[in-house]
This record gives C-alpha cells, structure tokens and sequence, in this order.
C-alpha cells in the first residue's frame, strides 16, 4: 500500500492511472465528463448542464472536510475508485451500508439486513472484513439480538474514524485527487469569468 508520495514506485503510479481511469469513466457515464469521452480531461463548463456547471466546487469542497465528501454523490465515488487502487474499500462500503440501513423502518427487513451487513462487514473471515477490534465485533453481534437502527453506530463510526485519518489524507495528496483539482480550479476560474448568458428575444 502507498504510504508516502515523496517517492512513488511503478505499482503507487499504475493505481493513480487506475484511480483517474475510473473516475473518468464514472464521470462520463454520469453525463459530467467530456461530451468526446475523454478521461484525461473534463469539460466541466458545459453549458447544457446546471449540475457540470456546480462540480468544479464540489470537487473543490472534498479537500475542506471529510463531510463535506461524504455528502458529494461525486466525491463518494471519487473517494471509493481510489479506495479500490488501495484494496480497502470495503470500509467505505461498511460505512454506505450503514447509512442506507438507517433509513429502514421495517422490523423484519432491518432484522435480515442487520444479519447480511454482519456477515458481509464484520463476522471474522468475512467477504469484506473490517478493519475493527475484537470488542467492537463483539459488540455489534451482541446488538444484533435485537436490532435496531442504531446496532452498527459504534462499528461505523470506528471506520469513519480511520478512513478520516488514514485513506482521505491519502486521497487529497494523490496525483489523481490533485490533477483533478487543478483542473476544477481552472474550471472555476473559467466559469466565473464567463459572462452570463444572454436573455432570449421574443
């Protein structure tokens, strides 16, 4: 795993490829990317979109605070390409199921989900382990005997907590991260300096 950027080795360079390529392709599926396809440069400033026009700043806004990415659409998949270069998404993913198991209000559905997050995320040897303690695993299997919307508050908050310090510092030093954001900043810059479009004639 890259832990450093003072020297990147060939694998740190070929996951920051990897890192861009994906992300090129979420944009250009997501009608935010070039209109020619593109992955090495974004047109942001399309004039057909109000929603390409606001993702300068949104990508702008990642780097402020780890909230601020987490209410991105764009920056949580920004956020989860990159995490899969490093092979630690699945802390994001725990953290995404948690977020959607929330809003279930259905006894017998949080029961069942409550059941396949844990054996999924956090039930040793499980498809996508977590990176939690012994006592919180515990916890949370304990908190499952009767489930509520809350049986997983400590388990996520422990890997928001360590991606927070560990993978999102990571993130924003990135080449890809990097490269992205001076390209929105250029992108900003262009599109506050544009005028506004003219009224329409009658």
């Amino acid at each position: 795993m890259c832990r450093t950027l003072a020297a990147f080795p060939t694998t740190c360079l070929e996951r920051a490829k990897e890192f861009k390529t994906r992300l090129g392709i979420f944009l250009h599926k997501s009608e935010l990317g070039s209109d020619t396809g593109s992955v090495g440069k974004f047109e942001w400033g399309s004039k057909h979109s109000k929603e390409s026009r606001n993702f300068p700043e949104d990508v702008l806004g990642w780097k402020e605070s780890f909230d601020l990415l987490l209410n991105s659409k764009n920056g949580v998949a920004a956020f989860h390409a990159f995490l899969k270069t490093e092979f630690s998404e699945e802390n994001l993913e725990f953290w995404l199921a948690c977020e959607e198991f929330k809003k279930i209000r259905s006894a017998t559905k949080l029961t069942s989900r409550a059941q396949r997050i844990f054996e999924e995320f956090i039930c040793s040897e499980a498809p996508k382990e977590v990176n939690i303690d012994h006592e919180t695993r515990e916890l949370t299997r304990t908190n499952l005997q009767a489930a509520t919307a809350t049986c997983f508050d400590v388990a996520q908050g422990k890997t928001r907590t360590l991606m927070e310090k560990d993978s999102y510092p990571r993130f924003l030093k990135s080449p890809a991260y990097r490269d992205l954001a001076a390209q929105a900043s250029a992108a900003s810059v262009s599109l506050s300096g544009s005028s506004p479009a003219e009224p329409s004639h009658t």
